[in-house]
């Protein structure tokens, strides 16, 4: 089942506890949780202290993206803060194999990221091993930036290979998701959606997450 997952960069952190329960009462079940360590991206943002703030104030699934030059060192770290799943980037894992078995060795989820200039071809030794793939579908490093639309034949390609191969892993997309693509993007084989401005920026967050919902998982059924 598609699932929207709110990303907390685009929230107000002076009322984050707040924001975080109005999604979750709508039915949020994931919330995606935005690392950068101004290397990899030219940007900066929230570390452990955060997360472990967020961890005692719900208990639903907490998705952490590390755009960062060290995840081998760092991945575990957030782990013990209270992430439930860590993707990390291809294009900064050397040992990709073992960057994702430490991550499941540690009791997350692992999944790997591919940049908008990163080919699919990228992941096909590691697949199998993989929990999920997350396609960004715009730059990493900024939020609010408009969707790339080679995206959807990422998410298709993934889709594809997952279903020749026997595979299960689950197709994650970040970035420009909203109301006029959040559709296509489900119809094309993707899983789970973050969406950062088109839910916190939204007047109702609550009302906006459920409005991407609908779409999304009502696209996938009329596709099946």
């Amino acid at each position: 089942m598609v699932e929207i997952l709110p990303s907390l960069l685009s929230a107000d952190f002076a009322r984050l506890g707040d924001q975080i329960a109005q999604v979750e009462a709508a039915g949020a079940s994931m919330l995606h949780f935005d690392v950068m360590d101004g290397h990899f991206v030219p940007n900066l943002t929230m570390g452990t202290p955060v997360l472990q703030s967020i961890r005692k104030i719900t208990k639903i699934h907490i998705d952490v993206h590390l755009m960062i030059t060290n995840a081998d060192q760092i991945a575990p770290i957030f782990i013990e803060a209270g992430a439930d799943s860590v993707s990390v980037h291809q294009e900064t894992c050397p040992h990709l194999d073992r960057t994702l078995k430490l991550i499941q060795t540690e009791g997350a989820l692992a999944g790997v990221v591919l940049n908008p200039s990163t080919p699919v071809s990228t992941l096909s030794e590691v697949l199998d091993i993989a929990d999920f793939v997350l396609v960004m579908s715009v730059n990493p490093g900024f939020g609010g930036q408009k969707f790339l639309p080679n995206s959807l034949n990422k998410i298709r390609q993934l889709a594809a290979l997952r279903a020749e191969w026997g595979l299960d892993f689950k197709i994650e997309i970040d970035g420009g998701v909203g109301s006029s693509n959040a559709a296509d993007i489900a119809r094309a084989g993707a899983d789970w959606l973050v969406a950062g401005n088109s839910v916190f920026g939204a007047a109702d967050p609550a009302a906006a997450f459920q409005a991407l919902r609908s779409a999304a998982r009502e696209a996938t059924q009329q596709a099946a």
